[in-house]
């Protein structure tokens, strides 16, 4: 059976001081589609319980599979085990996924840690994948010859439309779209709010939290083939 690494933010604030973490379905939809045909770790820069967006928990009060994850017994056991970054072996995986929240821009898009992690995985050919916020934890990822993992490829993310919708552009360090393609990505998006997933190669990105359910079904398939 196939591994897979879940990484989640330990970012509890963002730039203007708001409770911020990881986003429920990000984590909730790829996970009970990639569960029952993979082995499934999560990690987090500083490890054990990782902050969880409150808001999302809210927001999504009446999602089947957020509600069965917040409530689901093996999912905390994971969570309050959850490793640190530092102790992760990528040999131990074939795909890294980052979950999303605004969290990821603030401590995974600068963590040295993280980066050589992203770095690790893509230059031992294993599916590098995120959604949302997520792929803000590969904006320090590179190639072999040291050039950005997005450098050429399409790549999807939180759109500059979505970020100003939420009002959190004073939150972030920076715009996620912006990042991709200042990186040399060729960003793809589609309406504020749908499904979006976007496959280069062993790159696999999702838009947001509607796109959530896509990926892990692109992951899945990413394993399988």
């Amino acid at each position: 059976m196939p591994s897979v690494l879940f990484v989640y933010t330990s970012a509890e604030k963002t730039l203007t001081g708001a409770a911020t973490g990881w986003y429920l379905p990000e984590a909730a939809h790829p996970y009970y589609i990639l569960a029952p045909h993979a082995t499934i770790d999560f990690a987090a820069p500083k490890g054990p319980n990782p902050p969880l967006d409150q808001s999302s928990v809210e927001a999504f009060a009446k999602d089947e599979d957020s509600v069965k994850f917040l409530n689901d017994e093996t999912v905390k056991s994971k969570l309050a085990s959850a490793k640190k970054l530092s102790e992760i072996n990528v040999k131990d995986y074939d795909a890294i996924f980052y979950v999303g929240g605004h969290g990821p821009v603030l401590d995974l898009a600068s963590d040295p840690v993280n980066a050589k992690l992203a770095s690790d995985f893509w230059q031992a050919g294993k599916i590098v994948s995120a959604v949302c916020h997520g792929p803000a934890a590969l904006t320090q990822a590179v190639d072999a010859s040291g050039q950005s993992i997005f450098k050429g490829r399409k790549a999807a993310g939180l759109s500059n439309e979505e970020e100003n919708i939420v009002g959190k552009v004073k939150d972030v360090p920076f715009l996620l779209e912006d990042k991709i393609k200042s990186l040399g990505g060729k960003y793809e998006s589609t309406a504020a709010w749908g499904v979006k997933v976007v496959v280069d190669g062993k790159l696999i990105t999702g838009q947001n939290p509607a796109s959530a359910a896509e990926i892990g079904k692109a992951i899945l398939n990413a394993l399988s083939s």
